[in-house]
């Protein structure tokens, strides 16, 4: 019961506070890019915040990426919890995603002025070209670039399914790929639940530039994949742990 209740009062608060910010900062779409980066990643840590004080689920964060250049990272997508964290945690992301999402109000909008990067999935071999202008203006502007490689959330233990996207972006820009495991799919459990625990991010090993395509996925998948399975048994026992603690 207290398990749903937490789960209920972080919604709230989740939802509110979102709203009340995406409104209140309406303002700063009329001023240069930095006001509106400056607001979200301030709504990203809030939303952490309030998930670790409300919901108890906290985040720690193994390893480094280097945010002062512009660099690639390819991570799992569990949740939207990774959508709002690497706001938080690198600053100024430019984040790969659905051209429909620019759509939405407020949000879309938002997404528009920080300069994300829209993919129409329909067009294909054009739609890789202006990921990868849209990515190469990224880098040369110190932004770090991320990417998630199967283009759409999977539960966790689900199979793999990698898409070119990410090779390609990988071969054009000529820089390294840093790799993102964690285990936000835990812990953020669907639409409503939020389990108590540690989501922990991991940045792994970077994959040095000029490997050839197909090289290139399997290290990537590998390296993705196995970091995850870890952290994902980690973060079932632990949440078991505290679940069965709590009952």
């Amino acid at each position: 019961m207290l398990l749903y209740l937490r789960s209920a009062l972080f919604m709230l608060w989740f939802v509110t506070m979102s709203v009340a910010l995406n409104v209140a900062c309406l303002p700063l779409l009329a001023l240069p890019r930095k006001a509106t980066v400056w607001a979200a990643n301030r709504w990203g840590w809030l939303v952490l915040l309030g998930l670790k004080h409300i919901a108890g689920v906290d985040v720690a964060v193994r390893g480094q990426v280097d945010t002062s250049k512009g660099v690639l990272i390819a991570g799992k997508h569990f949740s939207i919890w990774e959508t709002i964290a690497v706001v938080a945690l690198l600053q100024d992301p430019a984040v790969v995603l659905k051209r429909e999402l620019l759509w939405l109000p407020l949000y879309g909008w938002y997404c528009w002025k920080m300069q994300m990067i829209p993919v129409d999935r329909s067009a294909r071999a054009t739609a890789i070209r202006r990921m990868y202008a849209a990515a190469k203006r990224a880098v040369d502007a110190k932004r770090p670039v991320v990417i998630f490689p199967e283009g759409t959330r999977k539960k966790p233990g689900a199979a793999p399914d990698y898409k070119p996207g990410v090779a390609a972006l990988y071969a054009q820009l000529g820089i390294p790929c840093t790799p993102m495991a964690h285990n936000s799919g835990v812990f953020w459990a669907g639409w409503f639940l939020r389990r108590p625990g540690t989501i922990v991010v991991e940045y792994l090993e970077p994959i040095p530039p000029g490997l050839p395509r197909r090289e290139f996925m399997s290290v990537l998948e590998a390296r993705l994949e196995q970091a995850t399975e870890r952290l994902v048994t980690q973060g079932q026992s632990q949440a078991s742990t505290l679940q069965n603690a709590t009952a």
